[in-house]
């Protein structure tokens, strides 16, 4: 029975604790000018779209240029797995550092 009340009690002490937090005044926040401003101009939506599409990037090159870092950066990581110890020095390590 106690253990089914306690987290119940939980829960209303945490809902109850956000309850008294003081939340800050958002009541005129907003300046003025800003206020008083006009709204934004609408403009057509095909120009940006065409504007977006026109920035010079090739999917096909820049596909190919993200597979080549793909590949340099796989290859990177395959030469860091290997050992950072060469054959003699791994003996070493080996028979107690004399």
């Amino acid at each position: 029975m106690i253990r089914a009340f306690f987290p119940a009690a939980i829960c209303a002490a945490v809902t109850l604790l956000g309850a008294c937090t003081d939340f800050p005044a958002l009541d005129r926040t907003i300046t003025p000018e800003l206020s008083n401003a006009d709204y934004p101009a609408l403009v057509p939506l095909e120009p940006v779209l065409a504007a977006a599409q026109s920035n010079g990037v090739e999917p096909v090159q820049a596909n190919a240029a993200i597979d080549r870092r793909v590949a340099a950066l796989k290859a990177r990581a395959a030469r860091l797995r290997g050992s950072v110890l060469s054959g003699a020095e791994r003996q070493r390590l080996k028979n107690g550092l004399r």
